[in-house]
This record gives C-alpha cells, structure tokens and sequence, in this order.
C-alpha cells in the first residue's frame, strides 16, 4: 500500500506533529523537536522523565509507575490508573537500543500487540524524532491509527514542554 494517510491532530501543536497511516499496518508520528537528541533520549528512557510526558493529561489517566530496563532483552512496564477507576498496563520488551538514535519495543499487552520503533536524528539544530508502530493486521493498525490520531500531538507537545523547562 503506497497510499499515506494524515489525520487531523487536535492541541495546540497541531500543525507540529505528524500522524500518518503509511501502510495498511503501519502508522507514523513525527516532530522536529527544538532539543538535543540525548535529552530526547533521555526523555524516552528515563522513567522519571517518561513519566511526566506519556499520558496525555487530558484523558485524566495517569502513569503510577514506570519501570524500564532499556538495553535489548530488557524490558518495560507502565501502569496506568486512576481514583476513579482501576489500573491498566503496557508492558514488553526491548528488541533494539542504539543510544541516542533508536529504540524499539515490543506491546505485549495484547495478542496483536504492534513492534514500536522510535528514530532520533539531528536536524535544522533540532532533533526529528519518528515513532512508528507496526501491527500483525490492518484491524488493529485501524485501531491504533484511531488512538493516535486523537493523542499523539497532546503527548509530543507534553514532551516539548518537559523539555523546555530549565535544566
């Protein structure tokens, strides 16, 4: 399938991230960032940073805890929950780490869970960051492509807040 597909992102950084269908399995989220690539990095691997971005705040539920052992073979979990509710979890393994300019991971919570891969290259004296997530099916990249679509600008545009605050 050549056909891309982009989908409206609502938030403020609308028109700064990039949510495409770019095959019948595949969706991708892209932004330049005005950062470093290792604070990038660091903001996807450290879970006391990761923490303070992943959940778009406007769902209202947060991350409880975040462990990650990022190194291939490693593994991550995030639980989710709030006062109102129960708590959920995301959880895998790392497949591939290059510090500084890949990650990819495995979604085990589900049995058609997708392989995400994130790339980190320099660019305009910024930092492109590209998150693509590859599903067993077009049902579940359906699905995906919809949870995306409606957060992926809220999260990228938490994660450049936490990266503009002072060191």
């Amino acid at each position: 399938m050549d056909r891309t597909e982009s989908a409206p992102t609502p938030g403020h950084m609308e028109s700064e991230t990039e949510v495409r269908r770019v095959s019948e399995v595949e969706v991708s989220v892209s932004r330049l960032f005005d950062a470093p690539r290792a604070a990038l990095f660091e903001a996807w691997t450290r879970p006391d940073r990761f923490m303070r971005w992943w959940a778009p705040k406007s769902m209202g539920v947060p991350i409880r805890s975040c462990e990650m052992d990022v190194r291939a073979g490693g593994g991550y979990r995030l639980e989710f929950g709030s006062d109102a509710g129960g708590t959920f979890a995301f959880y895998g393994r790392y497949l591939d780490v290059v510090p500084g300019a890949r990650l990819v991971w495995t979604n085990e919570e589900e049995p058609d869970g997708a392989v995400t891969t994130v790339t980190f290259e320099e660019a305009g004296g910024g930092t492109h960051v590209t998150y693509r997530e590859t599903y067993p099916s077009r049902e579940s990249c359906d699905e995906g492509y919809a949870a995306m679509a409606g957060c992926a600008a809220e999260q990228f545009g938490q994660l450049a807040d936490l990266l503009a605050e002072p060191a």
